[in-house]
């Protein structure tokens, strides 16, 4: 018996050490990065580097939320993020329904081309809508970017949804429609409020697909719309790379994403296990 748990407490402390490193190796890039942001211009620059700054300071902080542009581009970057998730979830959520519903077919290749469309490079979309948005009149407008940027998240929302719906029992909606219940009205007061949990993940990917790209942003603003990741990529000049700043910008552009999957942990966690529940 002592022998048993003897065994059973050294293999929970190899997993819990495995565990730690894990986290360390993880966590290390933005805990350095973190770091950089308070030190000196000569510190960033030290060789060998250091991990601490020798000398705390918070001037990249003021050097960057004072530089022009700046605080625009953080208005953009949510603007335009916001309205790519909110788009990709008002189309995702009847393309996914109809998908796991009705079954045909059609709706497999659908599906089918949607994971094929998630794989193409964002390059390959978006050098064509360059000239589109011109034609519009859309260029450099946060419009135009949430809409290139909802290429992307679209398909990832359709299969992370389509995954969540089948999970949805279809004896549920069919009770609902014996009480006079349309197939809209089960989708509305069924299928969405079991599934709100992944309703919440497929938004959470979504808004990171927006929030982190820069490809669409490179390509499709030059002054108006202009997010922050080509703030922080203008940092870098001819003479090098203005590291205070950019990691400073970079720390601050993190802590919306952070929040929001802190406040929406709950719902992750539940989207994340509502196929086992299937049935």
């Amino acid at each position: 018996m002592n022998g048993l748990e003897s065994r059973r407490g050294s293999t929970r402390a190899i997993l819990w050490t495995a565990l730690t490193v894990l986290v360390v190796l993880y966590a290390f890039p933005f805990v350095y990065m973190l770091f950089t942001s308070f030190k000196t211009p000569i510190e960033t620059n030290a060789i060998p580097p250091t991990i601490l700054p020798s000398t705390w300071t918070i001037q990249n902080y003021i050097t960057a939320l004072t530089t022009q542009g700046v605080p625009q581009s953080f208005v953009n970057s949510i603007q335009t993020a916001v309205i790519s998730t909110v788009v990709s979830l008002v189309l995702a959520v009847p393309a996914a329904y109809a998908v796991t519903r009705y079954r045909t077919r059609l709706g497999r290749v659908f599906i089918l081309l949607a994971l094929v469309m998630r794989m193409v490079p964002a390059i390959v979309v978006g050098a064509p809508l360059i000239a589109f948005f011109h034609s519009l009149g859309l260029s450099d407008t946060s419009f135009a970017l949430a809409l290139a940027q909802t290429t992307i998240s679209l398909p990832l929302s359709i299969w992370l949804l389509a995954s969540f719906f089948e999970a949805v029992p279809d004896e549920l909606e069919e009770s609902a429609r014996v009480d006079g219940c349309s197939r809209l009205g089960s989708l509305w007061r069924i299928v969405i409020p079991i599934t709100r949990g992944g309703l919440a993940v497929a938004a959470i990917f979504a808004f990171l697909a927006s929030w982190n790209d820069f490809i669409f942003a490179l390509l499709l603003t030059s002054v108006r719309a202009v997010t922050t990741p080509l703030q922080i990529a203008n940092f870098q000049s001819q003479f090098g790379l203005d590291w205070g700043t950019m990691t400073s910008l970079a720390v601050l552009y993190s802590v919306p994403v952070i929040v929001l999957a802190i406040v929406l942990q709950r719902h992750i966690v539940a989207g994340l296990t509502l196929g086992a529940v299937k049935g």
